[in-house]
């Protein structure tokens, strides 16, 4: 019977750097849950909270570090993501200025979403099914500090919502033990959270760690049951969206055994390139090749 360690939501980090101290060290093979506060640290917790009284300074925060041994810079974390479970309610949010139409905003909003079984009611009247995400989930940087609010090469805010259960996250090991965290839950989002928000929530998430030797595949690698979805984010929508697609292509040149010419011709016919979100100081895009289309060229994903 596999042993379930435990991160409480009080162990948490704003940036994920080299420098921060594990809250817990797991063999490569455990099962580990991680209890999260939402984006907000938990500070809203009624309408009538506004704002102006949050404290900007523990927002997004993600617990952890998970010390995972075994892992060393150059390796590749393979995390499964086993089960994602909700709190009682959601926090949503429009904010002027903030988002792709924030423009159009003259005050803020704050509304809170009881969650129900499979289901949330927004305003009353719009029913729509709960599609539990991981927002914030990553590995430190070889070096310095990135905000948690910020997705790089490392993972981060990428704000993807195929990062689901059932999905296995493939991330670069930078430091020893890869340090691990995540937080960020949303009760559902949809590509783009164009508003800024998705339904921000508190949960746990649990997972399986283990250490895949070297970098067999571009990183950060999400595998669900239909795809396998290559991420990358940068300042310049247009260059992650780039930057995802050729690293699509590089998936099929180094294990499908296509040149250049062939992998890029399928994915114009095959994949989809995909927006994650375009709120974030770094904007975030994936590539999807279904799992119909690596089966039948032998690629082996974890």
């Amino acid at each position: 019977m596999t042993t379930l360690s435990t991160i409480p939501a009080s162990q948490t980090v704003f940036a994920m750097s080299p420098d921060n101290a594990p809250v817990l060290r797991a063999a490569s093979g455990s099962r580990v849950r991680f209890e999260t506060c939402d984006c907000f640290t938990d500070q809203i917790q009624t309408a009538a909270d506004t704002f102006d009284n949050l404290d900007w300074n523990r927002i997004n925060p993600a617990t952890g570090p998970l010390f995972v041994e075994g892992a060393e810079p150059g390796d590749t974390l393979r995390v499964h993501i086993r089960r994602i479970e909700l709190g009682k309610q959601a926090v949503l949010a429009t904010l002027p200025g903030a988002g792709v139409a924030g423009n159009r905003l003259e005050r803020g909003r704050i509304d809170i979403v009881p969650v129900e079984d499979d289901h949330v009611v927004l305003f009353g009247k719009v029913r729509l099914p709960l599609n539990p995400m991981i927002g914030v989930i990553g590995t430190a940087p070889a070096e310095g500090a990135i905000s948690c609010g910020t997705p790089d090469s490392h993972g981060g805010n990428m704000d993807t919502k195929i990062i689901a259960e059932g999905t296995t996250l493939l991330l670069p090991v930078n430091v020893p033990g890869a340090l691990l965290a995540m937080g960020d839950l949303h009760a559902g989002m949809g590509d783009g959270e164009v508003g800024i928000s998705g339904l921000e929530i508190k949960g746990a998430v649990e997972v399986d760690v283990s250490v895949i030797k070297g970098r067999p595949y571009p990183l950060p690698l999400a595998v669900t049951a239909d795809c396998c979805y290559t991420i990358a984010s940068s300042p310049d929508l247009d260059q992650a969206a780039e930057t995802a697609t050729l690293m699509a292509t590089d998936l099929l040149t180094a294990h499908g055994g296509l040149d250049t010419n062939q992998a890029i011709a399928l994915q114009s016919i095959a994949g989809d390139l995909q927006v994650c979100q375009v709120v974030d100081p770094n904007k975030t895009c994936r590539f999807a090749l279904p799992r119909t289309v690596t089966e039948q060229l032998g690629i082996e994903l974890p």
